[in-house]
């Protein structure tokens, strides 16, 4: 199970740091991911971390979001900064690659 928190409205230029709680399985064994989807769009990978701690971006997130996770509270965030209009999206975190379970996700909206 994943519960995201954290989502809300910024100015472009802001910053958001959604979290995410996990739960129902060894958290420290398994690749956690951010990704996010807009509507009517397929669900974009946004940036991954190992349970070695190995991480990547993909090209939305390079140079402005950093992922983190904390293996003893099982939780898992996305640092955003210098958000764009083009970030609006719920954010949602799961495994990599996902699991068949889905939070309801975050909320981010960036907009003057």
């Amino acid at each position: 199970q994943f519960v995201e928190s954290g989502g809300g409205s910024v100015q472009p230029g802001g910053t958001l740091t959604p979290s995410c709680a996990a739960s129902g399985f060894n958290f420290g064994d398994y690749s956690l991911a951010w990704y996010r989807q807009t509507s009517g769009n397929e669900r974009e990978l946004v940036a991954g971390i190992t349970s070695t701690g190995d991480i990547k971006y993909y090209e939305s997130a390079k140079g402005r979001f950093t992922i983190s996770g904390d293996n003893a509270k099982k939780m898992v965030y996305l640092q955003m900064n210098n958000l764009e209009p083009t970030d609006t999206a719920v954010y949602l975190c799961n495994m990599g690659p996902p699991s068949a379970t889905w939070g309801q996700g975050a909320q981010v909206n960036v907009s003057w």
